[in-house]
């Protein structure tokens, strides 16, 4: 992912993420970057034709950060679905308009890097043994759910934890 940007290019996906995480996807144009690049904004098109790119980038950067982090709960409790769980849930509330950037529009797959959608879906196919239909249903509601935590839909007093357990529980018997 960042690999296959320029030094400059890095440095404005970073710009832009720091100001997507501190602001909200409102909050991120071209001209705030450019602002807070301390640059005219015409100069950010030399390293990207325009604001999809970049959202494009942002959205690498969280789905190959997710996958580390599912990575990193598959190595610890193998074939574990609430440690999944637990690991997918804990990333997106420690950056909730990143995942929503990431999540609330149609998945650019075709500009993302060769493999990185498939990186973050392996940990849970395999604690799914294989079972894609299986997968998908339970990425579904772990999105559900982590979509309306973000964005406060449950009651102050709902017990999510018990509604994850419950959750995974009905759809892996």
């Amino acid at each position: 992912m960042a690999e296959r940007l320029t030094p400059r290019a890095r440095e404005i996906v970073a710009a832009a993420r720091a100001l997507l995480e501190e602001s909200g996807a409102a909050a991120l144009t071209m001209r705030t970057l450019a602002d807070r690049l301390g640059i005219k904004a015409p100069s950010l098109y030399k390293h990207f034709p325009d604001k999809h790119a970049v959202e494009v980038e942002l959205t690498a950067q969280m789905l190959a950060e997710s996958a580390e982090a599912l990575e990193a709960a598959e190595a610890h409790t193998p074939g574990s679905l609430e440690t999944l769980a637990e690991a997918y849930r804990t990333y997106a509330l420690a950056h909730p308009h990143l995942y929503c950037l990431a999540t609330e529009q149609p998945l650019p797959r075709a500009e993302l890097p060769a493999g990185l959608e498939d990186r973050a879906a392996l940990p849970l196919l395999r604690a799914c043994a294989g079972d894609l239909d299986l997968a998908r249903a339970i990425w579904a509601f772990a999105h559900g759910m982590v979509i309306l935590e973000i964005h406060g839909r449950f009651p102050a007093d709902a017990d999510l934890d018990a509604a994850w357990k419950r959750g995974l529980k009905v759809l892996h018997v």
